[in-house]
């Protein structure tokens, strides 16, 4: 070790108190590494055997050591002949391997195609900027590898055509470079390493030791991520998979739905289709599953326009939950960007799971139903410093990653331990290559992007001219498709609702805080409550975004159920194993006076009630109404508002609610009320309202009245109320429809009531109507027949307790 590496270890007390000094951990570099730097000496496990450097032991020798360079850099070439010969001799117990061509370095990916001569084969193309190496690593059907080194290196690209590799190959890299985790390289060949634009992955990940590129059970845990683990991980780790693009999309018919009208449906592939006694069993859980008659024959009897699935790229589950028996069933854990997760394919995964999810876009889109993907660039399954090494970590961790100012150490914005660094050209090619792939290979319609604060961030902060939203608003393909931003992220400045430009739509918490409040009873001053009903133009009326800026929603997959919203007032995570810790304690929830599930039929009605209550005033307002699966028939997690491991009953949707009346009553009022917005353009508005008369006769677009049938005053905006009058004016609907025509439709008063003692509203009278039809009360059990009571105008309206009534305006 140089003298001036010495003092550097001296002055770094993290580096002190690693006892072995770098004599020791060698900067976590091991003795095999043919790369490693002369002057350290470096070391891999404190068992290490013949052939291997020696080791100091940290007890023993807490000072630093002088080593020979000269004697170093003889090691370092006799153990890089050692690895070629290793080499050789897996090539020909494998039979040789196959001749490698130059081949090309774009696509990047495993791509099947006819090379020269007409040969048939496989050109293999892998971005890792610092790598020394690159072997593309192929294996047979009994698991034997074959390493090909990929010689040909363009703008920073290995690449290699393999002639005769054909689809149905697995496969996966080694990539050499420095050990270094304290300046960040964390290259290590013994880990196998997953292709990040595989289209297919075969096999689980179990993140045993041998996964790790450090050795996870180093005596002195402080140092542990910086000693690298030599055992090697390909019998351990999942493989990509060769596929044939053979499919096209000249016969599927998107069906472009414009976003004011589109109603959205969160669900998950798994656990949406698990119980369904109609769906085969070994269909159901599965792409097939969702693509079935009687799983498409619900959502269209509800009337929904698009389903948003939970996250379908390709995850690995953490360990955490692995060492208690969990799954990660959310899935938001991402490792693999282009490829169907595995384990939702009924057609195996060996490349079948590609076609399946084809076919299941395919038979949605013949339905009329959009497909929208939840994804999560933000972060991937690799975590923190002491996390696994499976694809982006072991191909250049610097390059992919965002660092923090100690390199060793991870930036969070994502509170799962890494942030993709957005910034860096690779990276960014990496999102938009696999966000293009899934539109025009895939065929689906839009994405929900997890935690999109920390995919604008540039170097730092959340900036909305950033790299990543700026391509996204040039690309050809990606602008005309939906996008939807979780507008916030959990680093400082990461909270941006409303902020997005106009090209994007958000998932707005503001409205879900204020419906919740609002029939919970601690009322929210009307000001807040009135933004809400009508499009939050306070958040988006700005840079021409328009009221389906805002995806109103007051549940989904992340908190409690729509049940157990009025059911539980606290949170009841203890199956999750993480002592009821887990989960936001800021439910805004009302449990209707007894926690859980109660045998009070009075408490059981005042809960379906409220549950009228709140998908009514969800499908009533404008904006993009957002629903979760299950919400319609009363599903319930049993309060475990953060079932993102429970890959069980507890997650899955129960059918058999179906059969219950007082569920299917639920379920008819859903597709009641989705059926009047899909009729009446006024409750699906192109642009906000404008609150100012447009006709001769005084009438504005919108109006509110208080429940003694005046207009509201500058006073009562800032003010609760447990009743509030909403006017919709069919009249002068902003814009003109296909053929140019003006847009005109009924006018709508409906009024909201969340007080617990029934009240009487006076219905306002010339000339805002001369008489209403009752077209909706909540109030009622059996929704099957509207109410269709007629009263005059300036009469005074019966309104029950909690409830909502639609009065449609009669001329």
């Amino acid at each position: 070790m140089s003298s001036a590496a010495e003092q550097e270890a001296v002055q770094d007390p993290e580096r002190e108190a690693a006892t072995a000094s770098d004599a020791v951990t060698g900067r976590g570099r091991a003795a095999s590494d043919p790369m490693a730097d002369p002057g350290r000496v470096t070391a891999t496990d404190p068992m290490a055997g013949p052939g291997q450097a020696a080791a100091t032991d940290p007890v023993a020798a807490p000072g630093p050591v002088t080593v020979d360079p000269e004697a170093v850099a003889a090691v370092r070439a006799e153990v890089a002949e050692a690895h070629r010969t290793e080499m050789a001799e897996a090539r020909r117990a494998a039979g040789g391997a196959p001749a490698v061509w130059p081949g090309a370095p774009m696509p990047l990916g495993a791509r099947f195609r006819v090379g020269p001569d007409g040969v048939a084969g496989t050109n293999f193309a892998l971005w890792a900027g610092g790598a020394e190496a690159v072997e593309v690593c192929l294996f047979d059907e009994r698991g034997v590898e074959t390493r090909c080194p990929l010689t040909e290196l363009t703008h920073e690209i290995w690449h290699g055509f393999l002639p005769g590799v054909r689809p149905g190959q697995r496969y996966g890299y080694r990539v050499h470079g420095r050990w270094d985790p304290w300046t960040g390289a964390r290259w290590n060949a013994a880990k196998l390493l997953l292709d990040p634009y595989a289209r297919a992955v075969d096999g689980d990940f179990t993140l045993p030791p041998e996964v790790y590129g450090h050795v996870r059970d180093w005596p002195d845990q402080h140092v542990a991520d910086t000693v690298r683990d030599d055992r090697d991980s390909a019998p351990h780790v999942p493989k990509g998979v060769v596929v044939h693009d053979d499919d096209d999309w000249v016969e599927d018919r998107r069906p472009k739905t414009p976003w004011a009208d589109s109603v959205i449906y969160e669900l998950h592939v798994r656990g949406f289709t698990r119980l369904h006694p109609d769906i085969p069993p070994e269909l159901r859980g599965t792409y097939a599953g969702l693509a079935h008659p009687a799983a498409i024959g619900h959502l269209t009897r509800l009337g929904v326009t698009a389903v948003e699935l939970l996250p379908v790229h390709q995850f690995a589950h953490e360990d955490h939950l692995l060492r208690r028996g969990l799954h990660n069933y959310w899935g938001y854990n991402s490792i693999g960007y282009f490829a169907p997760h595995a384990g939702y394919s009924a057609s195996g995964t060996a490349g079948g799971q590609v076609g399946e999810f084809k076919r299941m876009v395919r038979a949605l889109h013949d339905a009329g139903i959009e497909v929208i993907l939840d994804v999560v660039y933000n972060h991937t399954a690799e975590a923190g410093e002491r996390g696994p090494t499976l694809s982006l970590r072991g191909i250049d961790n610097r390059g992919y990653y965002r660092l923090q100012h100690d390199t060793r150490r991870y930036a969070d914005y994502t509170g799962c331990g890494n942030t993709l660094h957005v910034v860096q050209p690779q990276v960014l090619r990496l999102i938009t290559d696999s966000l293009r792939y899934w539109v025009t290979e895939m065929g689906v319609d839009g994405f929900r992007f997890d935690l999109a604060a920390a995919l604008a961030r540039s170097m730092h902060d959340v900036d909305m001219l950033s790299p990543f939203l700026a391509v996204i608003a040039q690309d050809p393909v990606l602008r005309r498709v939906k996008l939807i931003a979780e507008p916030w992220d959990v680093g400082n400045g990461g909270y941006q609702v409303g902020a997005f430009p106009p090209l994007w739509t958000e998932w707005n918490d503001h409205y879900r805080d204020a419906v919740r409040d609002f029939w919970r009873g601690a009322l929210p001053d009307v000001r807040d409550l009135g933004y809400r009903l009508t499009g939050s133009s306070d958040l988006y009326a700005w840079g021409g975004r328009r009221p389906y800026a805002s995806v109103n929603f007051v549940t989904a997959h992340d908190g409690f159920t729509l049940r157990d919203l009025v059911s539980y007032e606290h949170k009841h995570n203890e199956a999750n194993g993480e002592d009821n810790r887990d989960g936001t304690h800021d439910n805004r929830s009302w449990n209707c006076g007894a926690e859980g599930e109660s045998d009070d039929p009075d408490v059981n009605a005042l809960r379906r009630r409220q549950l009228r209550n709140l998908l009514t005033t969800l499908l009533l307002s404008t904006g993009v109404p957002m629903l979760v699966a299950g919400d319609e028939m009363g599903r319930t997690q049993g309060g475990n508002n953060n079932a993102y491991c429970q890959d069980n009953a507890t997650g899955w949707l129960d059918w058999s609610l179906l059969e219950q009346p007082r569920w299917r009553e639920l379920t008819a009022l859903t597709a009641r009320v989705l059926t009047l917005r899909r009729t009446h353009p006024v409750l699906r508005r192109r642009a906000f309202f404008s609150g100012r008369a447009q006709a001769p006769d005084g009438l504005r677009d919108l109006a509110w009245f208080t429940r003694d049938g005046r207009e509201m005053a500058e006073a009562d905006w800032y003010a609760p109320a447990a009743t509030l009058g909403l006017y919709l004016s069919g009249r002068d609907i902003p814009g003109r429809d296909a053929r140019g025509e003006p847009v005109t439709d009924d006018s709508f008063l409906a009024v909201l009531h969340a007080g617990a003692e029934p009240t009487v509203f006076a219905l306002p009278g010339t000339p805002w109507a001369a008489a209403y039809e009752l077209v909706l009360d909540t109030s009622r059990e059996d929704q099957a027949e509207p109410p269709g009571t007629v009263l005059d105008g300036g009469t005074e309206l019966a309104v029950p307790a909690r409830s909502v009534l639609l009065l449609r305006v009669r001329e």
